[in-house]
């Protein structure tokens, strides 16, 4: 059986993986989660009903981002592979995919998960907090691209850029990067451009609507 993948163009982290297969250039069945039966088989293969889900062609369910990306990185090394084959790089790209994942796109849900569950209060509050972790976390970044006119781990794009790329989309429209920062909003740019990243942004395009603070005339 084909690799099929579980997701939702509109979701940060479907988007990871999804630039990861375009990267690559493997084939897989999109089961799009908006189509009918798609939620109803995820939840059968995979009770916590979170995505994306990969199945293998081994019919193996295999859940979150990073596992997945590492899994097809695993497959399909090509010529310039995911994650370094020296150990100790491959960890460094594994701590800049963990930053972004905790401290920039998991910042940025808290505030869309309180319009969507709760009242202007909440939101409010859960705004405030982002604002005050994505400054450090800008900050920081900023900091790590000094130098680098490329991707944050280095010459190759890798992993973290995959995590990078929706995690800083869609943090820049919750909290928008300070010009000051000016290395990480060029970095935000450059992955704009970046083909597999371009593929998803328009893929996610018309379910703009959907986004509870209202998502900019931009992008």
């Amino acid at each position: 059986m084909p690799l099929t993948l579980y997701a939702h163009p509109f979701s940060s982290y479907c988007q990871k993986v999804l630039i990861a297969f375009w990267e690559k250039g493997i084939d897989f069945t999109y089961r799009h989660l908006e189509e009918p039966g798609a939620s109803e088989e995820l939840a059968e293969l995979w009770p916590i009903a979170r995505f994306p889900l990969l199945v293998t062609e081994e019919g193996k369910t295999l859940a979150e981002s990073s596992i997945i990306i590492e899994y097809l990185d695993l497959l399909h090394p090509g010529e310039s592979p995911l994650l370094p084959r020296d150990p100790l790089c491959a960890l460094d790209i594994r701590f800049l995919d963990r930053f972004f994942d905790n401290y920039v796109m998991n910042v940025t849900q808290k505030p869309v998960f309180a319009a969507l569950l709760h009242g202007p209060e909440r939101r409010d509050e859960a705004l405030k907090e982002a604002r005050f972790t994505l400054d450090l976390a800008y900050g920081w970044l900023d900091r790590q691209l000094a130098g680098r006119d490329g991707w944050i781990g280095g010459d190759s794009f890798s992993l973290a850029d995959c995590a990078a790329a929706p995690s800083l989309f869609y943090a820049d429209w919750v909290h928008p990067i300070d010009p000051a920062f000016t290395r990480l909003r060029a970095y935000r740019a450059r992955l704009l451009e970046r083909p597999s990243f371009a593929r998803a942004v328009e893929e996610g395009r018309p379910y703009r609507s959907n986004f509870p603070l209202g998502a900019p005339d931009r992008d």
